[in-house]
């Protein structure tokens, strides 16, 4: 049995990968800042351990509790729309603080106690890998983590732990709910509107599903991967292409 840490565990796609994992008989450890999301999603294989990834005695405390992991997924996120003119400094440090430190964190004390075989995942966006208007400070941090995420890869490769990240577009998860929502008090649209207008650069015209992340993640995991490091899995309905 494998043990598999997730980050940003308590709802959306870190529950949905959280469950697909102990489905496959690992014991998972998730963590995130809301306590009762977190039992929500808990129970058998999945163990709750609440912590900020975004401090670094929390990020300690949380695998001196979990113990060491062969598996850890990065996917703890936040986004906010503003344009660049006027994203504060504020909004910009909270973001990079989650999205960018939190993953160089939860890497770094990762490695501390990950053995050969292990491995590093990545929950990035598609956002990382181009710019995207109202959302520098989010796409900035995006790009961090891929910068992170190759350079890892390059340093580990010889202990054969790999370091990957997984990027989709717009995820149909309560995050992007909150971005339509604030599309339609901005613009007046309705839902179906603004989910056109968010999606109209996807060429299938959809949400990506959280369970294309967690397939991604499961197939990262396996031993079929095992070659593959340093690499952005791209989930965008061919976008990028």
């Amino acid at each position: 049995m494998t043990r598999v840490l997730i980050t940003g565990g308590g709802s959306g796609t870190g529950a949905d990968m959280a469950r697909a994992f102990a489905a496959q008989g690992h014991e998972v450890v998730i963590t995130g800042r809301d306590a009762a999301r977190l039992e929500a999603v808990a129970g058998g294989l999945i163990r709750a351990v609440p912590g900020d990834v975004s401090d670094e005695d929390q990020v300690r405390r949380i695998f001196d509790a979990a113990g060491p992991c062969q598996v850890v997924i990065a996917n703890a996120g936040i986004a906010e729309a503003a344009p660049f003119a006027r994203t504060t400094l504020d909004q910009f440090s909270r973001i990079m603080a989650v999205n960018l430190t939190g993953v160089f964190l939860t890497f770094r004390q990762a490695l501390s106690q990950m053995g050969p075989g292990g491995r590093l995942i990545a929950v990035s966006s598609a956002a990382g890998l181009r710019g995207a208007a109202y959302a520098s400070a989010y796409a900035a941090s995006k790009h961090g983590v891929m910068g992170l995420v190759r350079s890892i890869a390059l340093e580990v490769a010889s202990k054969r732990i790999t370091a990957n990240a997984i990027c989709p577009s717009y995820l149909d998860t309560e995050m992007t709910g909150r971005t339509l929502d604030g599309i339609m008090a901005k613009t007046g649209r309705d839902r179906d509107a603004a989910l056109a207008a968010l999606t109209a650069r996807n060429p299938q015209g959809r949400l990506i599903a959280p369970a294309e992340v967690t397939g991604a993640a499961l197939w990262l995991a396996s031993d079929a991967a095992a070659g593959v490091n340093g690499q952005a899995i791209v989930l965008d309905g061919g976008e990028s292409a």
